[in-house]
């Protein structure tokens, strides 16, 4: 009798339990999201342009909102002005702190979209032990890339069918994708260029 008692017990208890579990489920209410604040009207980031990564991966620009950015044109095949940018923007982010280096990404954006395909930028990356999740490779359709580059006041003009003429600028954008500065020429003093990364990835 005791035990039948018992088992009765239980079974209200758990009765019980399972009222007060489901009036909680029933009381809980959603979970709102909060909004992304909207880009600003000179953000690089409202561009609708498409990209395609050294890893093959097709993003649009507004997918790197929340990092600082320093960017430059280049094509992997030049052998005059090309490597002089890339060794400066090695320059500057061995000269960011580390605690900077962790809210900027360095962003190539290839001016040769028919030969830089995601394999010969993943190359590229490599060869310049730029391989790792800081360093990013971008290419664009012919279009995309011209928009991209009267967004960064950059000229550039086939020469031959191998070599550009092209402007040498390295641009910095904060973390909503809006110009913040620019440095012009190769091996040129980068000491206000590293100063607005550490302002605005430190903030």
């Amino acid at each position: 009798m005791k035990l039948y008692k018992l088992m009765f017990l239980s079974i209200l208890l758990l009765g019980a339990s399972c009222k007060n579990n489901e009036d909680k489920s029933e009381k809980s209410e959603p979970v709102v999201q909060a909004e992304a604040e909207p880009l600003p009207e000179m953000s690089v980031f409202q561009l609708p342009s498409s990209w395609t990564t050294q890893e093959g991966k097709d993003i649009q620009l507004e997918e790197l909102r929340g990092e600082v950015l320093v960017m430059v044109m280049i094509y992997t095949s030049c052998q005059a002005a090309c490597p002089r940018l890339v060794a400066d923007m090695r320059n500057i982010q061995k000269k960011v702190s580390e605690e900077a280096n962790r809210e900027t990404k360095y962003v190539f954006v290839s001016i040769d979209p028919e030969v830089d395909t995601p394999e010969r930028l993943k190359a590229f990356a490599k060869e310049n032990e730029m391989d790792n999740d800081q360093w990013l490779f971008l290419r664009g359709d012919i279009e995309d890339t011209r928009e991209f580059a009267a967004v960064l006041a950059v000229n550039y003009k086939r020469i031959s069918p191998m070599d550009f003429s092209h402007s040498n600028i390295i641009s910095v954008f904060d973390k909503d994708g809006v110009m913040v500065h620019q440095k012009e020429g190769l091996g040129t003093n980068d000491t206000q260029t590293i100063d607005t990364i550490e302002q605005h990835a430190i903030d």
